[in-house]
């Protein structure tokens, strides 16, 4: 038995402590333990063994003193993987303990973020502001939910998308704080200009005193670039090996919490996630990520709309996920109303049938190059 077994053995040989049968002692070291043994083996667990990790790594959360779990949470703020629940719980307590996850976890979903800058502290909200990347909708939310020092921190980093409905907020902060008109002022990466014909008359002319002449721009033409038309263009840059890692990660979180269903993926449609949609899919198809990759990679819009139609998923969902998704190239028009066309003429048992003779002729081709892989050997 390897030490690293031995480890294993004994964390869980000492469960007892669930039942409440030990003093505190027992119960943070066994908390700290599990944690710290779920670090070293996270890249080779699989779902069921992260779930079981989760369970009891949620209940110790629950028996042990903020000491240990600000160590358990500053073990698990770097992971790439780690027990979605336990996460969430963390990242909700007090401040102390939250803060390495709320600053560092890529396990935090947008949803996720966008919840405690709702529902937690200013600090919570501060820690949030700072992260590495802040998606608009985090930032909407903590201009929405916070107070002075969370808001100029998301303003000052410049790694934060400020979309065109938080900028007119901000424009109303701006107007009464000095600070916030400095920092806004400072953005270079804020297209004025674009910008003019989309904000509101009364936020424009406060703008306007911040930009300078930038602002004053054609609103008629100005308007035709939207902030719809931004995201669009943003998910259409192609797949991006590291948004796929981060997107991957969250939705097997989501999954952990039983959260992964149509709801999500709605919510990634709707917010254009391309990443995470086809994340999603992945999971909920039970096909290999790489499968899924080269989908896109090849354009494959007959495997997608087979897979989606076998799923499914209604047809404006469809449409919406199909033309959101990381593509090598972006789908023109005529692409996505020729896929819906073919969506809509194939019936769900139909698409089941092919999707599961594609999923068996690719396990048995599998086996096969296995098989001469060992005879090779």
């Amino acid at each position: 038995m390897t030490e690293l077994d031995e480890g294993e053995a004994r964390a869980f040989s000492t469960f007892r402590v669930l039942n409440g049968d030990s003093n505190i002692v027992e119960r943070d070291q066994l908390f700290r333990n599990m944690a710290q043994l779920f670090s070293y083996v996270s890249d080779r667990c699989d779902d069921e063994q992260v779930m079981q990790y989760d369970e009891v790594l949620c209940q110790l959360a629950e028996l042990v003193e903020m000491e240990a779990r600000e160590h358990v949470a500053k073990l698990l703020a770097p992971l790439d993987r780690a027990p979605g629940n336990v996460v969430v719980k963390l990242a909700n307590d007090e401040i102390r303990v939250a803060t390495p996850l709320l600053e560092f976890s890529n396990v935090l979903s947008d949803d996720d973020l966008i919840e405690i800058a709702s529902k937690q502290s200013e600090a919570h909200r501060v820690a949030i502001a700072g992260r590495q990347e802040v998606a608009a909708r985090v930032g909407e939310a903590i201009v929405e939910h916070g107070e002075e020092e969370s808001v100029t921190r998301l303003v000052r980093n410049t790694n934060a998308e400020l979309d065109v409905h938080t900028l007119q907020k901000l424009a109303r902060l701006a107007a009464e704080n000095q600070a916030i008109a400095n920092d806004l002022r400072g953005r270079e990466d804020i297209d004025w200009k674009s910008l003019g014909g989309e904000i509101n008359a009364e936020s424009g002319k406060i703008l306007e005193t911040i930009a300078g002449d930038a602002v004053k721009v054609d609103r008629e033409t100005a308007g035709k670039v939207s902030a719809v038309v931004y995201n669009r263009m943003r998910n259409r840059a192609g797949f991006s090996a590291q948004e796929w890692k981060v997107a991957y990660n969250q939705v097997k979180a989501l999954s952990d919490r039983k959260e992964l269903n149509e709801r999500a993926l709605v919510r990634f449609a709707r917010f254009g996630y391309g990443h995470h949609s086809a994340a999603a899919l992945t999971m909920l198809l039970h096909v290999g990520p790489e499968v899924f990759v080269k989908w896109l990679a090849m354009q494959d819009y007959v495997a997608v709309t087979v897979a989606l139609r076998a799923l499914g998923v209604a047809p404006d969902l469809f449409e919406a996920i199909v033309s959101t998704m990381p593509w090598r190239d972006m789908p023109t028009q005529d692409d996505l109303s020729k896929v819906r066309t073919r969506f809509e003429a194939l019936s769900k048992e139909e698409a089941q049938g092919i999707f599961e003779l594609w999923r068996t002729h690719a396990f048995r081709r599998r086996g096969n190059t296995d098989e001469k892989i060992s005879a090779t050997n």
